[in-house]
Order: C-alpha cells, then structure tokens, then sequence
C-alpha cells in the first residue's frame, strides 16, 4: 500500500542507542548489512552506549554478529557496512554524552535516532536529545514495549511529543515487518470473494496462536517485569486482531489503514479476570532471575469481544505461551455452518470435525488455507472436508528489520504503531494488568494449564498448530 504522503525526506545518518545489546547484535547489524548490500543504506551509522569501546571494537563486534547469522556472503558489503560505522560512548544521564554525539552530527541535517534500549531509559534519552537540540528534522525510533500499562504509555507519549512531533515518532513492534502479517492485509483486501462473508454473519470465532517450544532462557529478569501478557498479547496479537478485523481503508494510504485499525482496539470491550487466564511453565522460578514465588505469566490465553457492527458477539481467542510442544503462529476463522443441514455430516457435532475455516499459518512458514467439504465417492452423500493449500513462503525475504529500519529512514509510518492506536489498545487489558486470578502452573512441553479450555464456548475448542 502506497503512502500518499508526498513530502518525506530520508534521513541522512542513523544513531543506534543501545548499540552493544544483544537486540543489535542478533537482530539490527545483519538487517543494515543486507540494506548496504541492497544499495538502501549508505549514511553514517553511529553507535552510542556506555561500554568504552573504540571505533574498531565496535566494527569487530558488527562483523562478529554478521558472521554468526550466516548473512556474510558480500565482502565488499560487509566492508562498505563497516565503514559506515562510528561510535560515541558516554552515559546516557550524561549530557556531555549528548554534546559528544552532536559534534559526530555535525555534518548531518536530518538524523534518525533508533533506541534499542531498555523502556526505562527511553525517556532519559528522548529528553536528552531535546535538551542538546539534537531533534530538529530528526526521528526517533523506540522499540518496544512502549509503557508498562495505559498510564506508562500517556507519559511516554507525551515525554515523545514534548521534543519529536507525531509524525517523527516510529514505534517498533517487529511483528509488523513479517511478511506474513503483511500477508493478511493484503489477503483481505486483494480479493473480492472474502469480504460478504467476513462478518458476524457468517464468521463463528478467530482463534490467534503464537506459540514458543522453550523458556525464557537468559530473559528471566526482563520477563519479570513483562510478562507474555504485556510482552505478546498487547501488541503481537492485537496487532493481528487488527489487521483481521479492520474495515476496509477509505483511501490508499497508510494513514487510512492507521484509522481503521484504532478504531479497531477502540471497539474492543475491555478484559475482566474472567476473560483471562494465565499459565506459568513448571520450573519457571528456578529459572535465572526470576523470584522464587514470582507470579509472572509464561502463558496466557483470553477471550475477546469487538463490539462494532461488524463483530458483534463474535468471539476472539488468542494465546500466547512459552514451553509449548511447538514453535509456531497461526490463526483460524471459523466459519457457521450452513443454516439447514441437508447432509447429515455437512455440521460435524461438537468434538467431531470444524465447519468451513480459513486458517492463516505465520511461522515457521508462512502459507493460507482454505477448508472446504467435498463429496466422496459413492451412491451416498457423505464427504470429507480438504484444504486448498497456498504456499506463500519465498527465498530471499526481507526480514522485519530491515523493512522497518528502511521505511523509518525513509519516514514510511505504514509499519509502526500510532500514538492513538497504543493508547486504544492498553486501555483493553489495563483492567487486567494487576486484577487477575493467579498463574496456573502447566507441564513443559503441554498446551498450557487446563483452566484455559474454560474460556471457549460450548461449541469451540482450541486449534493447536503443528510444527510444520
């Protein structure tokens, strides 16, 4: 989808806070070394974090991270990358750090400020680049989570809005880069036949699941303070709540999609306890850094109601857990079956077979299906229900960071999340952020505590995905 946005000018170096984490390393350096091979990334890159480092340490550390992704098949790339690269150290508290980093920009008019940094320093730096008068014709990029709960999110927003205006401001939610979450949009409204019947009228529930066969590893004290329910549900799924349920933009344009989509999380009916459970793996408190009597979340699953004319009293589960039996997404619509049974297994009872689903798988492939019955052979009629498999995985795709970082140097917004939009949808689960039922504990390797199955109507259960 085209912006219709005619003034975007691209920025002219990219200032990389955080630089020596674990996100950059494993995620940021082999996305801007596939940009320079790409030809779409030539401006000065500069680190910036408090290891005291030197300009060549830094360049060792890149190339070590573009060596282990396995992405290192250019020399002459991965030396044009290395070149691009620079670094200033200092504590962001500092605001002689901030001095420093404006005699690195001298030369540069437009810059782009990405903060792979823990939230609680986003809005030390985000002041700190103010104060310095670092901001002019500049854009900041901020990963998320962005707040802790609806509170957090109006302060941050408005720490963002005190120095960048809205439109300089691009929230990272990585998921938004895959090629199958584009996939969905483009799905729904490329073709014509899907929309009379996605509705309440003839959709019977969406089913999102995102699910992780390990733990939180090395995490265990980042996952304290989040937990799956802010980590995932809140904007990971959300995200594709809204790309399922959004009515069809009024123009062609991002702003256009932005719109429908808040309206999206707008018409959500807020979560109560009941709408929630959450899960916690068996060994979870033995895990690094993690309390010995932590009731943090490692699962959670939820029921969801979008009260618009569209979806009304239609129901929307979606889960999300880690240690499950495997590593995969995928989402199901089912549909209602057919309103007069003319054929006795045309509307399987519960338990025995699905009606007519739509089933989008986003990882570890990504590919739609449709399932439809067909008559077999016979005097009787009797059928069985296939699916029409599309295959929609290609070699060569873009990874979602290097989409995102391109679109933000470029001031494409298409892919990031709007001030609105992040509001809307922490005020869904913020009733529920601290009034919950505690974490029910579930084995290693199962679909999480029973007590999830509770959540499904009388007529649904849940669609576990396969491994493959």
């Amino acid at each position: 989808m085209q912006s219709t946005d005619r003034s975007r000018v691209r920025s002219d170096a990219l200032v990389v806070f955080g630089v020596t984490g674990d996100l950059v390393h494993k995620m940021v350096f082999p996305a801007l070394y596939r940009m320079v091979k790409k030809g779409v990334l030539d401006v000065p890159v500069i680190g910036v974090a408090s290891s005291p480092w030197t300009r060549e340490e830094l360049q060792r550390h890149a190339s070590d991270s573009v060596q282990k992704c396995g992405a290192a098949d250019d020399p002459a790339a991965l030396a044009r990358f290395l070149g691009l690269l620079e670094y200033v150290s200092g504590d962001y508290q500092d605001p002689e750090t901030f001095r420093a980093l404006g005699k690195a920009l001298e030369k540069v008019s437009r810059p782009a400020f990405y903060l792979a940094i823990p939230p609680a320093l986003f809005e030390t730096v985000i002041r700190g680049l103010g104060e310095a008068g670092l901001s002019r014709q500049a854009r900041v990029i901020v990963e998320k989570p962005f707040g802790r709960d609806l509170a957090s999110a109006r302060k941050l927003n408005d720490t963002a809005h005190s120095v960048f205006p809205e439109e300089s401001i691009f929230r990272i939610d990585h998921y938004l880069g895959k090629e199958a979450i584009m996939n969905i949009l483009y799905f729904r409204f490329a073709n014509s036949f899907l929309e009379p019947v996605w509705n309440r009228n003839y959709v019977d529930s969406v089913q999102i699941t995102l699910a992780e066969n390990f733990g939180v590893k090395e995490r265990g004290s980042f996952y304290e303070s989040a937990g799956c329910l802010r980590d995932v549900v809140q904007n990971h799924l959300f995200q594709i709540v809204a790309l399922l349920a959004m009515d069809p933009p009024a123009y062609q344009g991002y702003d256009a999609v932005h719109d429908e989509k808040a309206k999206v999380f707008r018409a959500m009916r807020p979560l109560n306890a009941k709408d929630l459970v959450r899960g916690q793996y068996a060994g979870y408190r033995s895990e690094h850094g993690v309390a010995q009597d932590s009731d943090v979340e490692t699962f959670c699953a939820l029921r969801l109601f979008i009260d618009s004319w569209r979806w009304k009293d239609v129901s929307w589960y979606l889960r999300s857990g880690k240690n499950l039996p495997v590593s995969a997404s995928e989402v199901l619509v089912e549909l209602k079956p057919p309103p007069q049974r003319l054929f006795d297994d045309s509307d399987p009872p519960p338990g025995e077979g699905r009606a007519n689903y739509l089933r989008f798988r986003l990882s570890p492939n990504s590919a739609v299906a449709l399932a439809a019955r067909i008559k077999s052979p016979g005097k009787e009629f009797v059928g069985e229900q296939r699916e029409l498999f599309l295959q929609n995985e290609q070699q060569g795709e873009e990874g979602p960071y290097e989409r995102l970082l391109t679109g933000a140097l470029s001031g494409n917004r298409s892919l990031f999340s709007r001030e609105d939009a992040v509001e809307a949808a922490w005020s869904v689960v913020d009733p529920v952020l601290y009034d919950h039922n505690p974490a029910r504990p579930y084995d290693i390797g199962s679909w999480g505590p029973k007590e999830a199955d509770s959540l499904m109507g009388p007529d649904d259960r849940w669609h576990n995905p396969s491994p493959e």
